[in-house]
């Protein structure tokens, strides 16, 4: 049991890192797209806006949407690109 239980800790571990892989694009992003968006369908939920996601040719738009706090008190910080060395790079958006 115990082995059954390191080895799946390895591999959660092993996946979490090659998930957060950075891909160097040499094309920076097109400017985002105006969302319009209504009232949110509950209280207390807030608005994560779309992004441009890179399919490994070309970009293509990710609509927004309305998302739960995972707790009081946090509010959404979004995606977004930033460029280092010439090429760009994706950061995903998260809560803090």
């Amino acid at each position: 049991m115990f082995k059954r239980v390191a080895l799946l800790a390895v591999v959660a571990s092993i996946m979490s890192v090659a998930s957060q892989a950075q891909v160097a694009i040499r094309i920076g992003p097109p400017p985002p797209v105006v969302e319009h968006y209504g009232a949110p369908p509950r209280p207390g939920w807030v608005w994560v806006g779309g992004f441009h996601r890179w399919n490994g040719a070309r970009y293509v738009w990710t609509p927004g949407h309305y998302a739960a706090p995972p707790r009081p008190g946090v509010r959404w910080v979004p995606d977004g690109y930033y460029r280092r060395g010439g090429q760009y790079y994706y950061r995903h958006g998260y809560w803090r």
